[in-house]
């Protein structure tokens, strides 16, 4: 992912409503080839105006130990994550960076997977669970997620043993997959309802590939599959990822990013449906950056969450920008 800084520049906004108090439940720290994106980018993005208390890490295949057993290798991640945002968990007035740790570790291990767990939990005082992408369309125009699940991986037998190892243990899970995969979920809930499961992104409604200008009609399948979702208790919802390039709106191929009066015109429906299903107590706001960082600058994207819920009431709005996710995951 190319610095997308000075393209980002040719749109700028001020910060509305600058004293809400915003917990960011879903973003990377990273430093691939040619896309850094460390505490210091990330801290640059945080002080673009919005009063941002605190934020969860989500894994990004990052820093994994280099030794020792491959299963426990992920745990580097943490203790990577840990390290880089120590100094950042006490500052009066700053934002608590990686307050919750979401890491990796293999689900499909079944009961062995315990060890990795506690590996985590030993890592860091703030890890609070774990994500096992399982993000998979037929499509080979769509991209698989990043841990290259196999179909149907949140019904596989070993996976499901591990799952288990969560729930002993108290730990959350993401869940990044796409609307088609809601019903995998839906049974993956209704089997542990002790466990919080956190769905990335609505579920990433598609509108590339084949779902490319078939906006309308996506829409109403994906509404449908997570009203079939939106009964179990347990799941929440994090309210972003329609600025990632597979939703299909092509902002990142124009000669400025949107606002955020058209980032929330475009996008309010989406928010509007998941909130009337889960209820404000279920549904968080995220910026996913900087993934989302290809459409839209840190200030423009929470100026657009602003926006469109102004119908909704101080305590719903209280809830959304930072209540539901510091329950989620258990932040002090």
């Amino acid at each position: 992912m190319p610095d997308r800084t000075a393209w980002l520049d040719r749109t700028r906004e001020g910060a509305l409503e600058p004293e809400l108090p915003i917990c960011d439940p879903h973003h990377h720290l990273w430093e691939h080839p040619g896309s850094r994106y460390l505490l210091d980018e990330f801290l640059h993005d945080v002080g673009s105006g919005h009063r941002i208390v605190s934020t969860v890490h989500v894994e990004c295949v990052q820093h994994y130990r280099s030794t020792g057993p491959v299963a426990l290798q992920p745990v580097g991640e943490t203790e990577f994550v840990h390290r880089a945002t120590a100094s950042h968990q006490d500052e009066a007035g700053g934002a608590r960076v990686a307050a919750g740790i979401v890491g990796f570790a293999d689900l499909t291990l079944g009961q062995a997977v315990m060890p990795v767990l506690r590996a985590h939990l030993d890592a860091s005082s703030r890890f609070r669970g774990v994500r096992y992408a399982s993000a998979w369309d037929a499509s080979p125009e769509i991209r698989v997620a990043h841990t290259h699940p196999p179909p149907g991986l949140l019904r596989d037998p070993a996976f499901l043993a591990g799952f288990a190892c969560l729930a002993r243990l108290g730990l959350s899970f993401d869940a990044w997959l796409y609307h088609t995969q809601f019903g995998e979920l839906a049974e993956l809930a209704r089997e542990f309802p002790e466990v919080t499961i956190v769905l990335d992104h609505m579920g990433g409604p598609l509108g590339i590939g084949p779902y490319a200008g078939r906006q309308k009609e996506l829409f109403a399948e994906w509404r449908a599959a997570l009203a079939g979702l939106s009964p179990c208790g347990n799941v929440f919802a994090k309210l972003g990822g329609r600025t990632l390039t597979l939703a299909g709106f092509g902002w990142h191929r124009r000669d400025a990013p949107p606002g955020s009066e058209e980032l929330a015109s475009a996008t309010a429906p989406y928010y509007a449906a998941c909130i009337d299903l889960f209820g404000p107590g279920r549904c968080m706001f995220e910026s996913n950056f900087p993934v989302d960082r290809a459409s839209c600058s840190y200030a423009v994207l929470w100026n657009s969450f602003k926006r469109l819920s102004r119908r909704y009431s101080d305590t719903e709005r209280a809830a959304l920008f930072h209540d539901t996710a510091a329950r989620a995951y258990r932040l002090a």
